[in-house]
């Protein structure tokens, strides 16, 4: 991804993020990294580039009526669903790289899946040491390489081969901190200590392969930039790509790897 991408979505482009990806994706991934994070009743959370808010969402569940969540992102559209789906966090617009909190003002700092798309990593991982306690825990979830995926790697070449290169730009993107040794030291830099690092193996769940296609293309701005015949092309194309994860009902059950790393300051 270039260092411009900010990866910004329309309104129904974050709808559909909600309503297809978040159940079929990530919904899994939100509890595993509140537990990383030790997240626990009557704490005061931060969600950082919260999205739509599963994460937001499952840690109000776990701090309970006592506890507090804050959730930021950049993006509006995004903010926009959030709120509408969960008045009682507290969603503010703010840049990963500039939080608008105090130092320590959180018992714990989460982000799923996002880091990757910050133009400046090390500085958002920064941020997030300075406004944990030290008591705290920032949990930080990222998906392994594309080479470790064994159906998003074929997925990308397909889309790459038919949009070019900013199908790749745009999707190859969330797997570029698939290398936890350098995340590790991202939180090193950013001055924070690591304690955990999980490797976990996920399924994502879809009606079809062509639904596995239109979530990953109409939730991210590459819908925005490609023609019909070449949506087209891709659909026809990833249904023979990916036919291996296909189920004998017609569904389409994907694995996909992530890490989730755990550090403090």
């Amino acid at each position: 991804m270039t260092q411009t991408e900010t990866f910004q979505l329309s309104l129904a482009a974050a709808e559909a993020y909600e309503s297809k990806f978040v159940p079929a994706l990530f919904g899994e991934w939100a509890p595993l990294v509140i537990e990383a994070a030790g997240v626990t009743t009557g704490q005061e959370v931060l969600d950082v580039a919260s999205g739509t808010g599963v994460v937001a969402r499952a840690a109000g569940e776990r701090v309970g009526a006592t506890g507090r969540v804050v959730a930021v992102d950049i993006n509006e559209a995004m903010l926009t669903v959030a709120r509408r789906l969960s008045p009682d966090v507290d969603w503010r617009t703010a840049d990963a790289c500039d939080l608008p909190f105090p130092d320590s003002s959180f018992d714990a700092v989460l982000c799923q899946a996002a880091l990757m798309f910050f133009p400046d990593r090390t500085g958002a991982l920064r941020e997030m040491s300075r406004v944990v306690r030290d008591t705290g825990a920032v949990a930080v979830q990222v998906w392994a390489s594309l080479d470790s995926q064994p159906a998003y790697g074929p997925f990308v070449e397909v889309a790459a081969r038919h949009a070019g290169p900013e199908a790749v730009d745009l999707l190859g993107s969330y797997w570029t901190m698939g290398d936890v040794g350098h995340l590790s030291e991202l939180f090193a830099v950013a001055g924070m200590r690591v304690t955990a690092t999980t490797r976990h193996v996920g399924t994502a769940r879809f009606a079809s392969i062509d639904e596995l296609v239109k979530i990953e293309v109409e939730s991210t701005p590459l819908v925005d930039r490609i023609g019909d015949d070449t949506y087209a092309a891709i659909l026809a194309d990833a249904r023979h790509a990916l036919a291996e994860f296909e189920t004998p009902e017609g569904n389409a059950e994907v694995p996909i790897v992530g890490h989730i790393v755990t550090g403090r300051p």
